[in-house]
């Protein structure tokens, strides 16, 4: 029994984590082109419309994405990554965006990134265990 729910969260928390990551390539595609809209968005929420500040953007995006996927460097990507949000949700917050559709957009997002690495990984789990 014990094992059949501990692969089950494994697999739950592999398909979390990979919304997440697929979320977060994509975000990370666009900036790195970067497209008209991402320049658009930049200076609303204040930013210079800069190529070089969304490219980097998403090379930073792109190698947190990838220490995340990685079992050995998933912890070190996951803070990384929460780095990443905490700085959306702040940038968000600033500019008055609202708040269930923008300014925590970045919780959800990172409440799955934790979720998924919670799931998929027993020594996390043991880490942080939540008891009933």
């Amino acid at each position: 029994m014990q094992m059949q729910n501990s692969r089950a969260m494994t697999i739950a928390g592999s398909v979390l984590s990979g919304l997440v990551v697929l979320f977060l390539v994509l975000d990370s595609a666009i900036k790195l082109v970067p497209i008209a809209e991402v320049t658009d968005t930049m200076v609303q929420l204040g930013y210079p419309p800069s190529d070089a500040i969304a490219r980097g953007l998403g090379i930073m995006t792109l190698v947190s994405v990838a220490l995340y996927v990685l079992p050995r460097t998933s912890l070190l990507g996951a803070v990384l990554l929460t780095g990443y949000l905490g700085g959306a949700i702040a940038t968000h917050l600033r500019v008055g965006s609202p708040v269930f559709s923008h300014l925590l957009f970045g919780l959800y997002l990172g409440l799955m990134l934790w979720g998924g690495l919670w799931l998929r990984d027993p020594k996390l789990r043991t880490m942080i265990p939540f008891r009933a």
